[in-house]
């Protein structure tokens, strides 16, 4: 562990302090070690006894964070062995966490996850909401790109991202079909020179649709109404929106906000 970080953690515990800050701030230390894959799901976790030494916490507080954890779905008891990193397949990262990741680590996935079916394709914008954000007109031509993200090969995330024309004229390889590799945005950055900026992620419920269902390998009836969490997030560059990321989780899962 770095000085940097260690101080930062005595700040969080230090006089003055809450408790509560500080096991906030030692489970997010080892959340992000388990989104980036430092941690993998079977590693055991260190002892409370280790962790009260490296932070300079109470047993108290060592627990609480280990608590907080295991309802999160990150950890689990495995007995003869203590705490374990969890498998992945309840647990999923925000498109703003992923991309997050990436430019924290150059991982594209964390250790059991993947990304299929990737499509691309020219379609009006009909989504009135897409459209505002996009700050286009209702029904005027879009690039739209979709994959699924799996987790040890479950679906988890059926993701769209809705692009403006203008930028593809500049990165006219967003028409490829198939994963396209660097992340487009830094391509964008590279032949433009300008910066693009992220918009607070827009979290909404609402029912799927059939292909939504497919996509996501949920099997229900046909009249069956299935709720499913939405997330938007806008990309700007200086002259305005680029691009809408949708993101639709499957049901059942947590999300991870930050990986």
């Amino acid at each position: 562990m770095s000085e940097h970080y260690t101080l930062d953690i005595q700040h969080y515990t230090g006089d003055g302090m809450s408790d509560r800050t500080g096991y906030a701030a030692i489970a997010a230390h080892y959340r992000e070690q388990i989104e980036d894959g430092t941690l993998a799901p079977g590693d055991a976790m260190p002892s409370m006894r280790d962790v009260c030494d490296t932070f300079n916490v109470s047993i108290t507080t060592a627990n609480r964070a280990f608590r907080l954890l295991k309802a999160e779905g990150l950890t689990t008891p495995q007995p003869g062995v203590g705490t374990v990193v969890a498998d992945r397949t309840r647990t999923t990262s925000t498109g703003a966490a992923r991309l997050e990741r990436l430019e924290r680590t150059g991982k594209e996935y964390v250790p059991g996850e993947s990304s299929t079916d990737h499509q691309a394709m020219f379609r009006s914008c009909l989504d009135p909401d897409i459209a505002e954000q996009l700050d286009i007109p209702l029904g005027e031509e879009i690039l739209i790109r979709r994959r699924v993200f799996r987790t040890d090969g479950r679906p988890t995330v059926f993701a769209a991202s809705f692009i403006r024309k203008r930028a593809v004229g500049v990165v006219p390889e967003l028409q490829q079909q198939g994963q396209l590799k660097p992340f487009w945005q830094t391509t964008y950055r590279e032949r433009t020179g300008k910066e693009v900026f992220r918009s607070p992620e827009r979290r909404t419920a609402r029912l799927a649709s059939q292909d939504e269902l497919d996509a996501l390998e949920v099997d229900a009836p046909l009249t069956a109404a299935v709720p499913v969490l939405v997330l938007h997030t806008t990309f700007h560059d200086e002259d305005g929106p680029i691009e809408v990321w949708e993101d639709i989780y499957a049901p059942g899962l947590w999300q991870v906000s930050k990986a």
